[in-house]
């Protein structure tokens, strides 16, 4: 009897650019194969949200399409990120009484602590949770190193990252997908998923920050303990850097596109002195909110494994090089790779040679990782994941057709 091919399929539904990735997974193989990629230009949305869902789904149905006959898979259900303006990360306390006569801790106590946290209606109006992350404990007042099951006490407290988004914006781009013919599976938080392919398990216990850079947004999440601690979304991106650069050298935005990835025409007459000036005012804009970020939760020029950029907006020149003098940190740009566990089994990397090698596909396999993950009922140690599944899927159910 043939085995039944275990696919999945990533949809990041970005401001400029839909992008599909189908992959499978084969027994014993650390990671999923990619067997097809599909992109379309994206209409009908700004800084993340959908303001046309008729011309969304028409750019998801053409890069499905394309993911399609390149995969030679039906695609009928996928994984879908969540992005944009609305995307946040907030920090709660939960707490809960041991229920047990013995005082000992159970995982049950811990999810009651968790759930908690979402009872407060005042964080959360408007928005809906994708992601709890548990960060760190204390039983009866004390600080707790690790999980704290089996341990005895009688109050738990747990400090929880809820990643969060606007219920309108979410219910919005799963209504997109559904209209184009796709199921949706599963939401996660766009930056998470990068992060997922694109920093090892060694840079994330040590600790860094993810910098995804799209069109019109930039998303951080900060690592430590190998889970995520923090994210944030600012309403900036690269497309800010091409305005700039077709208002102060007089270009058309197509021009500018290319000055900005250092595509210059053989002709250019542009000082690159006047480039670079325009180029460093909009990165300083960028770099200065993550530095207040980093600031405002005490991690400023405190992470060893330093800051990763990805996404579209990572190609801009010098970059990297930008950050590290304006962070004060290591940087690098982060491309799709195995994690560090993967790496030492010298596994030949499944994106050689395809055109998936780059930043701005993070996301969309990230999407299929988290996927395989979820349904195999394992997180990598992030908590929360898998029960994100249940939790955000039934609840949009109900406004769909």
């Amino acid at each position: 009897m043939q085995r039944k091919r275990e696919i999945v399929t990533g949809i990041d539904i970005g401001t400029y650019t839909i992008r599909v990735v189908v992959a499978e997974w084969s027994k014993g193989a650390p990671l999923p194969r990619i067997i097809g990629t599909g992109f379309a230009e994206s209409r009908g949305l700004r800084h993340g949200y959908i303001v046309n869902m008729t011309d969304t789904a028409r750019g998801i149905r053409a890069a499905v399409a394309k993911a399609e006959k390149a995969s030679g898979v039906k695609i009928r259900r996928a994984f879908i990120s969540a992005g944009g303006v609305g995307l946040d990360g907030i920090s709660v306390v939960g707490t809960t009484t041991i229920s047990r006569a013995d005082n000992e801790v159970t995982n049950l106590d811990i999810e009651k602590a968790v759930e908690s946290c979402a009872t407060d209606s005042r964080v959360l109006q408007n928005k809906r949770i994708i992601h709890s992350i548990p960060i760190s404990y204390r039983l009866d007042g004390k600080e707790v190193f690790g999980k704290p099951q089996k341990m005895k006490g009688s109050k738990l407290e747990v400090k929880v990252l809820l990643v969060t988004a606007l219920a309108q914006h979410i219910n919005d781009t799963i209504l997109a997908v559904e209209e184009a013919g796709i199921a949706v599976e599963n939401v996660f938080a766009s930056p998470i998923a990068a992060g997922y392919v694109t920093i090892t398990r060694h840079q994330k216990t040590a600790g860094c920050v993810l910098a995804n850079i799209g069109a019109e947004t930039v998303s951080i999440v900060v690592f430590e303990n190998n889970i995520p601690i923090s994210l944030k979304v600012f309403p900036i991106g690269s497309t800010d850097i091409t305005s700039d650069l077709a208002l102060g050298l007089r270009v058309s935005l197509e021009e500018a596109e290319n000055i900005k990835l250092g595509k210059l025409p053989e002709d250019a007459h542009f000082p690159k002195k006047k480039i670079e000036d325009i180029v460093s005012a909009r990165l300083s804009d960028i770099f200065e909110l993550v530095e207040a970020h980093l600031k405002e939760i005490d991690r400023n020029g405190l992470l060893p494994a330093g800051i990763i950029i990805t996404g579209g907006g990572s190609g801009t020149p010098f970059i990297a090089e930008y950050a590290k003098n304006a962070l004060r940190l290591p940087s690098r740009i982060g491309y799709p790779s195995f994690d560090a566990d993967s790496q030492k089994n010298n596994v030949e990397p499944i994106f050689k040679g395809e055109i998936v090698n780059v930043p701005a596909w993070t996301v969309a396999y990230g999407l299929c990782v988290l996927g395989f993950s979820s349904e195999g009922g394992t997180n990598d140690g992030w908590p929360g994941i898998k029960e994100t599944k249940d939790i955000v899927v039934n609840f949009f159910k109900q406004f769909l057709p």
